[in-house]
């Protein structure tokens, strides 16, 4: 932290600490909304995790999780001008982690769920964002989603294809499978189907845990059941969030002709990205030494600098959708082929674009709120 105005005598420090800052703490006792306005709330984020599914790490802890909330963070400045604060918490148990969020979040303006395992992850976004009045942003599953569907709007459009007409088939069921699966819904999707490690899910599956069985329910309309190889034949979209090396290059070409093959798991995709690409018209990755590497920094840093310029109440899938959109315009029709269908992280004007666009979907959620 790094104060803004100068502590050089008696006089400016009386100004920034008692007993100047007394009016300020008075003004907010009167007015709370200027809480905003008057403190560092009205641009901090707090990343908060447990520990338990870290990168592919797995359940290593809170400690051991402080790193990479670190670089979150870090991230968060470099292409947010965020200030982020790590918070690492020392327990697993929702009905905890629910209570100790509810308790930091006045100092706040937004909350970013980080590497916290499912099914405990739904619950918690689930209940914080009833009992806020800030947004909560699981970046596991949100931040995916937003660069996922971006990259397939630009893929569709490089392979001439609508989202309403293709069959995509997702392997993956978990946080960032189920956000996927939402957001492509809301965007238009009628034909998915979604395989886990058992095979493809349907609704006469048993034993379905709750988010499984809402996955029942809303993909699948044919009632395919058997294994992901078979799903494959003659879809057109492949999005795997899975496990390494579970599909070949021979079921890719079993798809349909102009394949689209998001194969994200990292390090190792589920399908070797050079077998893919003899087959498949375009292939994406988790990974940078490939092109088109599908990666959440593309959207946390918008989507929060967005939400905190519209001192925002809520996230929903109309936002998601705008911050997708936003990143998949800054990819020119000039510049858009089979290899590049997402922009670099470090492109100078997609942070932007993004926060832009989260601002004014924001702006037109409000409205209708009012009217």
């Amino acid at each position: 932290m790094t104060t803004k105005q100068p502590i050089r005598n008696r006089d400016e420090l009386s100004m920034i600490y008692t007993p100047g800052v007394a009016r300020v703490c008075l003004a907010i006792a009167e007015q709370p909304e200027d809480v905003r306005r008057l403190t560092i709330k009205r641009n901090t984020v707090a990343v908060v995790t447990d520990g338990s599914a870290v990168l592919g790490l797995g359940n290593i802890g809170p400690a051991a999780a402080l790193p990479v909330m670190e670089g979150k963070s870090a991230l968060f400045k470099r292409f947010g001008d965020i200030d982020a604060w790590p918070l690492c918490l020392d327990t697993q148990d929702p009905d905890e982690i629910v209570a100790i969020v509810k308790a930091i979040s006045p100092g706040f303006a937004g909350i970013n769920l980080e590497d916290i395992s499912a099914p405990r992850c739904f619950e918690i976004e689930a209940r914080l964002r009833e009992q806020l009045d800030i947004p909560v942003f699981h970046d596991d599953q949100h931040g995916t989603a937003i660069v996922v569907y971006a990259a397939l709007v630009n893929a569709l459009r490089v392979v001439d294809k609508s989202i309403a007409e293709v069959r995509i088939v997702m392997s993956g069921a978990g946080a960032a499978g189920s956000a996927i699966l939402r957001l492509m819904l809301a965007a238009g999707a009628t034909d998915v189907v979604v395989a886990d490690g058992h095979g493809v899910i349907h609704r006469d599956r048993p034993g379905l845990q709750p988010a499984k069985h809402w996955i029942s329910t809303v993909t699948n309309r044919s009632g395919r059941s058997g294994t992901l190889r078979e799903a494959l034949k003659g879809a057109d979209v492949f999005v795997g969030v899975s496990a390494p090396n579970i599909v070949s290059g021979a079921d890719i070409a079993t798809m349909a002709d102009g394949a689209i093959v998001f194969a994200l798991a990292n390090p190792d995709p589920e399908v070797d990205p050079a077998e893919a690409s003899q087959h498949a018209a375009v292939v994406a990755t988790g990974r940078s030494d490939y092109p088109n590497q599908i990666n959440n920094v593309l959207a946390f840093p918008g989507v929060f600098r967005g939400l905190l310029d519209a001192a925002a109440h809520r996230i929903d899938d109309t936002i998601l959708l705008a911050a997708a959109r936003a990143i998949a315009a800054t990819v020119g029709a000039e510049e858009l082929n089979a290899q590049y269908i997402i922009p670099s992280v470090f492109n100078a004007d997609v942070h932007s674009a993004v926060a832009t666009a989260v601002r004014s979907a924001c702006s037109r959620e409000s409205r209708s709120e009012l009217s």
